[in-house]
């Protein structure tokens, strides 16, 4: 991938061997900063496990204490009673059989599913469909419940859900750059905090083996990993 101009600039200004705080990484982050676009703050995780056994898969959610700064776009699949109180919640969408069709002829213009379990029957046929987009309702996440008005209200709050990848790593945005300090750092801690706490017990060796923040256009900057481990407390 060829470089701009702007992003060498940036690089040759941050000491790839060193590690940084949570806060001198940002505030090298926002001085990079040079698009006209508001830009989100990501985080990136390698982790000490191995992704294949089921015993060291690291999955979760966590609610961003100052959303993510998108505006989240909700489908619930449910019917009856439970219709009017996904639409009471602020669902963006309602329906069941309606959105199953559409969904199985491409549509997919939703940030979120949420479902009652009475639908898994019909929706575990879209798998495929919805699995590699991240849009499978799971319980897990929260988002296969009867609780249809809490799973609505936690998205629209900035609910986001982790997974490490086949490789052990795992990344999420956790805001956008106009954001205040305060708001970045809580939101970062928030996400780094629940990644450490989700350590398996059966991980061996070292959990975290590293993590860096970065904007969208900006490069990396590797964060103090004993700092970062304090999150988690």
């Amino acid at each position: 991938m060829r470089r701009g101009k702007r992003y060498k600039e940036a690089v040759a200004k941050i000491d790839k061997l060193k590690a940084f705080t949570l806060a001198d990484a940002l505030r090298m982050i926002r001085e990079a900063a040079k698009v006209k676009f508001d830009e989100t703050l990501e985080i990136s995780c390698r982790l000490g496990v191995d992704p294949r056994k089921a015993d060291q898969m690291v999955r979760g959610t966590v609610v961003l204490p100052h959303g993510t700064g998108k505006s989240i776009r909700v489908l619930v699949l449910t019917k009856g009673e439970k219709a009017a109180e996904a639409e009471q919640a602020g669902a963006d969408m309602v329906g069941s059989d309606e959105y199953i069709e559409k969904i199985k002829g491409g549509w997919s213009d939703v940030d979120a599913i949420v479902a009652t379990p009475d639908m898994m029957s019909s929706i575990g046929r879209l798998g495929k469909i919805l699995g590699p987009k991240g849009l499978m309702p799971n319980p897990k996440a929260g988002t296969v419940t009867q609780n249809i008005a809490k799973a609505v209200n936690d998205l629209k709050a900035g609910k986001i859900e982790y997974r490490v990848d086949k490789t052990g790593n795992i990344h999420s945005g956790v805001g956008k750059l106009s954001f205040s300090d305060d708001q970045l750092i809580e939101n970062s801690k928030a996400f780094l905090g629940a990644i450490v706490r989700a350590k398996p017990t059966t991980a061996k060796g070292t959990y975290l083996k590293n993590a860096s923040v970065c904007s969208t256009m900006g490069p990396g900057i590797k964060l103090d990993t004993t700092e970062v481990l304090t999150f988690g407390r």
